[in-house]
């Protein structure tokens, strides 16, 4: 699978496929979209006729000393402005109306895309990169469509009618008006050809920052510990660097094009200024018509300096585009089966079945794994850490796919099973507890309304937690902190067991939940175990076979492989892989027993 930053668009043909998929998020707000544009060149044509009533008071009024023609027309010269302004006004409130709703859809279908993807893109992608596409990219979009893409159109329109306003009045003078255009099209092409490279570049380098501001503020412990805050500064500079030195290239060719439109703008006025001043003074044009042109000319370069930042702007969507559908586009590797099955109850037996595995092809973590644990037995998995512990509760609970064999619950293999219906009988308590930022009901219940506050109390005080729960000066309605940091290990633990009994599941998985924590929260651990695992299948991951003697059945997992199977007392008789286990951690009782 490849990774987010290697996406790339190798074709500015696909430039049109990115504009209709960013239109597709426009069409629901089609109606709005089809007024904007429509008020938008109303306002357009109102202003255009300004340079033609200048025309008309100065050649109807003026030079004749029609004082009423001359009230009449600047009467409707304030007109038009106060419309002009009007309309504006509306249609800038619906292009951000449109723009917001636009990046408020995308973000859902993004965040709703990333939930479905499994774990082994996570495990390639960093949060940070992630982070930035579903905020600083999609606020770029939100910007393009807010900054006025539908007045791309009005400046197309304005150009357009400019050119017929000048072609009427006079095309000897319109032509000399339009005589640096060519040269105007070989600079634009010019600038778009470096903006858009750069922009990409942009995005990438930003993106980059945001992995790895998160990756070190994640960590700013161990960078603390270690003593390692120069060298992340250093690299967060050389970072920040590139990303400042790809800008102050894009501000460069900024700096450089627009004075050029500048330059171009004032040549063309001054061929009119010459050209049509040459023809006042022998009578071929009126004055009017003079004045006129310097007005539309002024007025036609306006919506072409326009154009150029719109280009700008649009070369940062694209950019941010590529990226976004980048992620929409990534394929989900666990998808849901074209018929799923959705019991509403499972009895919980739970089924390997000559299961191979590898989180990279052919690098294989399980080599033909099977057993079997009937519904509320307890089964106890022990090894070697990187023996494929942990990869036996990735499967059953569908973060990934088996290459071969399959998994079965209650016979069924599991990628039969509609993912949210296999994962709600399922809870597992993982050695690492994740909590959210929130209050300590909040971390039980997940927020599910399903859960009663009262069955949040009843968990909590079956899984010993209630005690330091009612220590804290909000009880349940303590706010926590950002992953639980106001909370000890071994209170993580035990709310994290809270979590898994409030839910109910029929399938409970134990993944060394009693490491890392001081003999009285471990007692506390264990007690509150043994009480969620009765009536219920459990499969225990333990470095301390202390926690698992009395399993109804233990599995010796080594390379990969199930080595051994047995109770506690049949594997020790049988003096192999788990019996050498057992003496390392019971060295003293297995000599006394000898």
């Amino acid at each position: 699978m490849k990774r987010l930053h290697e996406y790339e668009i190798a074709d500015k043909q696909l430039d049109t496929r990115l504009m209709k998929r960013l239109l597709d998020y426009v069409a629901p707000y089609s109606a709005a979209a089809v007024v904007c544009v429509f008020i938008l060149l109303l306002a357009v044509a109102v202003g255009l006729v300004r340079p033609y009533l200048i025309k008309v008071a100065v050649d109807s009024g003026m030079t004749r000393g029609d004082a009423n023609k001359l009230n009449l027309v600047t009467m409707l010269l304030f007109g038009s402005v106060m419309v002009e302004f009007l309309l504006r006004c509306v249609e800038r409130y619906l292009t951000r109306w449109i723009g917001q709703r636009v990046a408020y859809d995308l973000r859902v279908s993004l965040f709703s895309h990333l939930q479905k993807l499994s774990l082994s893109f996570f495990d390639k992608n960093p949060v940070g990169r992630l982070v930035s596409r579903t905020t600083n990219d999609v606020e770029v979009i939100n910007e393009t469509i807010s900054a006025g893409v539908a007045t791309v159109v009005g400046d197309v329109f304005m150009i357009g009618g400019i050119l017929v306003a000048i072609f009427v009045l006079d095309w000897k003078l319109a032509l000399v008006s339009v005589a640096v255009i060519p040269l105007l099209v070989c600079a634009t092409a010019v600038f778009r050809s470096k903006v858009r490279e750069s922009f990409r570049q942009i995005r990438r380098y930003l993106a980059r920052i945001y992995a790895y501001l998160n990756e070190q503020l994640t960590g700013i412990s161990v960078v603390q510990l270690f003593c390692r805050e120069k060298q992340s500064a250093e690299r967060f500079d050389e970072l920040n660097g590139e990303y400042r030195n790809e800008y102050r290239r894009t501000i460069f060719y900024h700096a450089l094009f627009f004075p050029v439109v500048e330059l171009l703008q004032w040549l063309s006025i001054g061929l009119v200024l010459w050209y049509g001043g040459t023809k006042v003074i022998g009578k071929g044009i009126e004055i009017g018509v003079l004045i006129a042109f310097i007005q539309y000319g002024q007025r036609l370069y306006m919506p072409i300096r326009d154009l150029m930042e719109k280009y700008t702007v649009l070369q940062a969507a694209m950019a941010s585009s590529e990226r976004i559908f980048g992620l929409l586009d990534t394929p989900v590797e666990v998808p849901e089966p074209p018929t799923p099955c959705a019991p509403e109850h499972v009895h919980g037996k739970v089924e390997f079945k000559n299961v191979w595995f590898a989180y990279n092809e052919h690098e294989y973590v399980l080599r033909d794994v099977s057993f079997t644990v009937e519904p509320g037995e307890r089964l106890a998995i022990v090894g070697a850490t990187g023996m494929g512990k942990t990869s036996i509760i990735n499967l059953l609970s569908r973060f990934y796919d088996v290459q071969r064999g399959s998994v079965l619950v209650d016979g069924m293999d599991v990628r039969d099973y509609d993912k949210r219906r296999l994962r709600r009988h399922i809870a597992v308590v993982p050695q690492d507890v994740f909590l959210f930022s929130g209050s300590v009901r909040d971390n039980i219940t997940l927020r599910n309304a399903a859960i009663a506050p009262e069955a949040a109390r009843t968990a909590a005080q079956h899984a010993n937690a209630s005690h330091f729960i009612a220590k804290l000066p909000g009880g349940f309605d303590e706010e926590i902190g950002e992953r639980g940091h106001r909370l000890s290990v071994g209170q993580k633990q035990l709310l994290a067991l809270s979590r898994a009994l409030a839910h109910a599941p029929r399938i409970l998985v134990l993944d060394e939940a009693t490491s890392s924590v001081d003999t009285e929260t471990e007692r506390l651990l264990q007690d509150a175990t043994q009480r969620l695992m009765v009536g219920r299948t459990s499969i225990v991951i333990a470095h301390r076979l202390s926690t698992i003697l009395n399993s109804d059945k233990i599995i010796v997992i080594h390379k990969g492989k199930v080595r051994e199977c047995g109770t506690h007392d049949e594997l020790v008789a049988q003096r192999g892989i788990y019996f050498k286990l057992y003496q390392l951690q019971f060295k003293d009782q297995v000599t006394q027993t000898d």
